[in-house]
């Protein structure tokens, strides 16, 4: 858990870093949404061989080399490389960490206690995106900025002069932190399972463990779920600082602190989730989607910080409400289908092509000249239609297939002691 919430601090306050980079440099305006593409690259090119890896090898030394790898992203950052290419290696390192991640979980916990470990993880996750798109913000502000780049290393010069490459020089420290944690998770009794030898096996065992997963009654459904909240979620953190400039004329570091207040919302929702759901009633939350697709339509009428702040609250309340539950039902169901680190690779690999897919379409519709608003409003007809669909589908399994489905929500209920 401590491991989690220094790496997800660091990657959060990266991410604002690198849009005040990106605008100090004076890039074109679709550089900034690519971010978030770019992030999600390696999560999709590399599913095949990340989730492997993560049952390969003990899940403690994934996670130590991920942060190592994410070290060298941002030094890639610090010292010249593109933004978009060094954010995309930190996108690699985030890639081979998120199966070890939450693959950990099923190796050290009994399902029963999944959907409270689900909700812990995420709820330290969310408070480290509120503190980290936070500090992000003040270490690009002119206070804690000024005072980076006043700090003097003898005879030494590092030619950090600005300050976004100040806060991505402090943020190396938290990757490092991360790292150490690292090596202080324990090596659980569960085997490790061998990767199958050669690349082309290893995609074909990546196929059909995707295949498995999306035929499973109840795995469709909540992989569906997830990876249409992930696709929006994702690409919001990033939307949130052009409507925000839009709506309210804010700066990168004002922003950055509305970015905080949506996932304290969910923080609030995921823990909430931890105590009053249950894996087997997952699926009852599904029209939560849809609440969430018309509420992010809602956002082109807020104009006055006075209402927005209340409404990214309660709209990050719902998306945590409804993301926990969903998660711990798709490592429920992936566990018994195959490895905790396929499992979550499979998850990965869907959820960050739903990032970069509708990522693509936003830098598309900012390339053609769309507004904020127009592409907030798309995202959330997308959001709200598709989630309609999704509970449909799940209506539609119910009455076809009555007796698996459950067969499968008794399995839930029964590995969970009934909670």
């Amino acid at each position: 858990m401590s491991a989690q919430f220094f790496s997800s601090l660091a990657d959060q306050a990266l991410l604002v870093a690198a849009v005040e980079l990106l605008k100090s440099n004076q890039a074109p305006a679709w550089q900034i949404p690519a971010l978030g593409p770019m992030f999600a690259l390696f999560y999709v090119v590399l599913a095949p061989f990340l989730g492997a890896f993560a049952d390969a090898v003990p899940k403690g030394k994934v996670m130590f080399y991920s942060n190592l790898i994410k070290v060298i992203g941002c030094l890639m950052m610090l010292f010249g490389a593109h933004p978009l290419l060094s954010y995309a290696i930190v996108g690699l390192g985030a890639a081979a960490y998120s199966p070890a991640k939450y693959g950990i979980l099923t190796e050290l916990l009994p399902p029963s206690q999944l959907v409270k470990a689900n909700g812990w993880i995420e709820g330290l996750t969310i408070a480290s995106i509120i503190l980290g798109i936070v500090l992000g913000g003040q270490l690009v502000g002119p206070h804690l900025s000024a005072k980076l780049l006043a700090i003097d290393i003898p005879y030494i010069d590092t030619g950090i002069d600005t300050p976004p490459e100040a806060a991505v020089a402090a943020i190396v420290f938290l990757y490092v932190i991360a790292a150490g944690f690292n090596l202080y998770i324990p090596r659980t009794s569960v085997p490790l399972q061998p990767a199958a030898h050669g690349p082309f096996a290893l995609v074909r065992d990546f196929a059909a463990c995707n295949s498995r997963l999306w035929a499973d009654k109840l795995g469709q459904i909540s992989l569906g779920t997830t990876t249409l909240f992930w696709g929006a979620s994702g690409n919001l953190r990033i939307i949130l600082f052009p409507w925000a400039a839009a709506a309210l004329a804010y700066n990168t570091t004002q922003a950055s602190n509305l970015g905080g207040v949506v996932a304290l919302g969910t923080a609030l929702g995921a823990v909430a989730a931890s105590f009053l759901s249950r894996l087997d009633r997952a699926t009852r939350l599904i029209p939560l989607g849809i609440v969430m697709g018309l509420m992010l339509i809602g956002m082109v009428a807020v104009h006055d910080i006075r209402l927005a702040m209340p409404y990214l609250m309660i709209m990050g309340l719902v998306c945590g409400y409804l993301v926990v539950p969903m998660n711990a039902l798709l490592q429920h169901r992936g566990a018994n289908l195959m490895g905790s680190g396929r499992s979550i690779a499979v998850q990965n690999f869907n959820e960050q092509a739903s990032i970069l897919g509708l990522g693509a379409l936003y830098v598309g519709m900012t390339r053609i000249g769309l507004s904020a608003f127009t592409a907030i409003t798309l995202f959330g007809l997308l959001v709200a239609t598709t989630m309609w669909a999704v509970m449909r589908w799940h209506e539609s399994n119910c009455r076809k297939y009555p007796e698996e489905i459950e067969r499968l929500l008794l399995t839930a209920r029964d590995d969970c002691g009934g909670h």
